[in-house]
């Protein structure tokens, strides 16, 4: 990690958007030290409650996308941090000077879209957060130890790299060009992990099991398989029929699940692929019992590339 810079090197932040993402950044980034020194929102009470979280902090109202240039008169580095549809937009009436930077907090949106911004020769990038801002008060604590993921050139990267490690989190480099599969990814991590559960309780429930029953009972089962994972890798940690090769389980999952219709069996069978992967780099994977738990749910999966199959 990189050393913090002295308060008189860091540089001042100002953010464009005054959401759950910003605050916890502004907040987090006081904390270490450095200026948060303007904040622009379409609505000025929402700018003025993120204002009156950091000291000495421009609430600035933005109705106009041009309007948000009054922060560049404030900061060296500029969050922008408005939802992703925006931010083309926003880019196209932002005009920082040569000795500014531009950095938007998307996952899914190529830094190119700032590009429009660079007509004075500010510098662009990306900062991301991998981390699920809930909009609690404690967002700004509980990021901590997050990897953040950044784009920019050497020097910008540098600046950003430095902020990451100011703020307790880690930082991790993306290419140019990248960004949908990294978000994909991302998504996996976190919302389509919350389908996943409700599934669970879908299936949970149509036994007849109240709903708030199941959810409580799959906690410790989750933050379990959790920690098995974060201890013993994601091979090591997975449990369950695949991992003991037991075709004739899976095969009574999937048709239990194909009797209640929909997409349950599919959904299930398609999980069970990557299951089975996970399985083979197993040391004494037993392979020939996992060739069987693929044949048992093929019925169940739509056609797959080659280089997909387990």
């Amino acid at each position: 990690m990189n050393p913090p810079l002295p308060n008189d090197r860091r540089p001042t932040l100002g953010f464009i958007g005054a959401g759950r993402v910003a605050t916890a950044l502004s907040v987090a980034a006081t904390r270490a030290g450095y200026r948060v020194t303007a904040v622009a929102s379409r609505k000025r009470q929402t700018a003025q409650t993120l204002a009156a979280q950091v000291p000495q902090c421009n609430a600035i109202a933005a109705t106009e996308a041009s309007d948000a240039n009054a922060v560049f008169d404030h900061a060296d580095l500029v969050f922008l941090t408005v939802p992703d549809d925006a931010l083309a937009a926003c880019a196209e009436h932002l005009s920082p000077s040569a000795s500014q930077a531009l950095v938007h907090c998307s996952g899914a949106s190529e830094v190119e879209l700032l590009r429009p911004a660079t007509k004075h020769g500010a510098q662009i990038g990306g900062f991301h957060p991998l981390f699920l801002f809930a909009g609690l008060t404690d967002d700004a604590t509980r990021m901590a130890g997050s990897a953040i993921t950044i784009e920019a050139e050497p020097t910008l990267a540098l600046t950003l790299r430095t902020l990451t490690s100011a703020i307790g989190c880690r930082p991790l480099e993306i290419p140019a060009g990248e960004r949908m599969r990294y978000h994909a990814g991302a998504n996996y991590a976190a919302s389509f992990l919350l389908c996943a559960l409700e599934e669970a309780t879908e299936l949970w429930r149509a036994i007849g099991m109240p709903e708030s029953d199941a959810k409580e009972a799959m906690w410790p089962l989750v933050m379990g398989t959790l920690n098995a994972a974060r201890e013993r890798g994601l091979a090591g940690a997975l449990a369950g029929p695949v991992s003991r090769g037991d075709a004739g389980i899976v095969t009574r999952h999937t048709e239990a699940l194909a009797n209640m219709g929909g997409n349950h069996a599919t959904l299930y069978a398609l999980l069970t692929l990557r299951a089975i992967r996970l399985a083979r780099q197993r040391p004494n994977a037993d392979d020939a019992a996992l060739d069987a738990i693929a044949r048992a749910i093929a019925p169940y999966v739509p056609p797959v590339a080659p280089n997909d199959t387990p």
